[in-house]
C-alpha cells in the first residue's frame, strides 16, 4: 500500500503544472498510476517528464515527450496515455 501510495504521488507531482511566463501551462496529465507501470516503465517515464519540464513545456517538448512515452509503454499503455492527452487537452481549450 505504501508503494502504491509513493507512486501516486510522483504521477501527481510529475504531472504538475508548469510556468511559462504569467500563465501556467501543464504538461499531459497523464496519472501514471493509472497505466500500471513496471518499476523500470515508472524509472523511464520520470526522466521523460522531467526532460519536458526543463525544455519548457513546448509544442516541440510535448512531441518529444509523447514520442519517447511511445517507446517506453505497451501499445495499450499508450493507447490510455493518448486518451487522457486528448482528454486534458480538451479540458484545457473548453476553460
Amino acid at each position: 500500500m505504501t508503494k502504491l501510495i509513493a507512486l501516486v504521488t510522483a504521477g501527481l507531482f510529475a504531472a504538475g503544472t508548469i510556468q511559462v511566463g504569467n500563465e501556467a501551462k501543464a504538461a499531459c496529465q497523464v496519472s501514471l498510476a493509472s497505466l500500471n507501470l513496471t518499476a523500470d516503465q515508472k524509472t523511464k517515464m520520470d526522466a521523460a517528464m522531467t526532460e519536458h519540464q526543463k525544455a519548457g513545456c513546448t509544442e516541440a517538448s510535448e512531441h518529444k515527450y509523447k514520442q519517447e512515452a511511445k517507446s517506453i509503454l505497451t501499445p495499450e499503455q499508450f493507447a490510455k496515455f493518448k486518451a487522457e492527452c486528448k482528454k486534458g487537452e480538451k479540458e484545457k481549450t473548453q476553460t
